[in-house]
């Protein structure tokens, strides 16, 4: 592998996502600085992942905690590790402390979980909850009419603190077949009290830039930084 070309390149794209983003913004009336890019690195190597980091890449999101585990001691405590995979309640005492942010919180039961795993460690996780937004997929997710008891719910447990919301648009349409599916999440982050409508986690590759325009606070990107891999978002 060409190392320093595979990094030009890397940069190049990184620098590409990053006008996209503020352009979405200031198209919206909003700051681009509020906007975080979570580089996704399934599968990515860790060579790659310093790549990005050079470039002021802070933030790095997993799917797979097994993943994960061998890349978390790589990197210092400049770099945020967001969880963002489908986890479940088993493999919460393996993830609660080790991630600035759990994106895939869908239960109470999880979150019961996740916040009894973080108070053994004395810490308090900061978790987001996932919509299930396309209902005609099999995806994982709270339904969006039961995301606002949720959140009351999670607000009440302890070792967890409740940031806001992330969710997904179906698979398979263009960036503008996703703009209802995010004005809808938004909506319901909307209704979130306060303390928890910090952080609202949507967009991927294909749709970032509505995603912005319909509000995300957070995208989460892999393909258009590190190309296209064998399993993808």
């Amino acid at each position: 592998m060409d190392v320093q070309g595979d990094a030009k390149t890397i940069a190049a794209n990184i620098e590409k996502v990053r006008t996209q983003i503020a352009a979405a913004a200031k198209r919206s009336g909003r700051d681009p600085d509020d906007v975080t890019l979570v580089a996704v690195t399934k599968t990515v190597d860790p060579a790659r992942m310093r790549a990005a980091a050079d470039t002021g890449i802070r933030d790095f999101g997993e799917n797979y905690y097994q993943e994960a585990r061998d890349k978390l001691p790589l990197f210092g405590p400049e770099v945020r590790w967001h969880f963002i995979g489908h986890l479940q309640s088993n493999k919460a005492k393996y993830v609660a402390g080790r991630f600035a942010l759990i994106h895939s919180v869908d239960s109470l039961n999880l979150a019961a979980e996740i916040g009894k795993r973080a108070n053994n460690r004395g810490l308090i996780q900061e978790v987001l909850i996932e919509v299930k937004l396309d209902e005609s997929a099999a995806k994982h997710g709270v339904e969006p009419e039961r995301t606002l008891d949720l959140a009351g719910d999670i607000a009440q447990a302890t070792g967890v603190r409740l940031r806001g919301l992330m969710g997904m648009a179906a698979f398979g349409g263009g960036p503008e077949d996703s703009r209802p599916y995010f004005a809808r999440l938004r909506g319901l982050f909307e209704q979130l009290p306060p303390a928890s409508r910090e952080v609202l986690s949507m967009g991927m590759t294909g749709d970032f830039e509505v995603a912005i325009e319909e509000g995300a606070t957070l995208v989460r990107i892999g393909t258009a930084i590190f190309g296209r891999r064998d399993r993808e978002l």
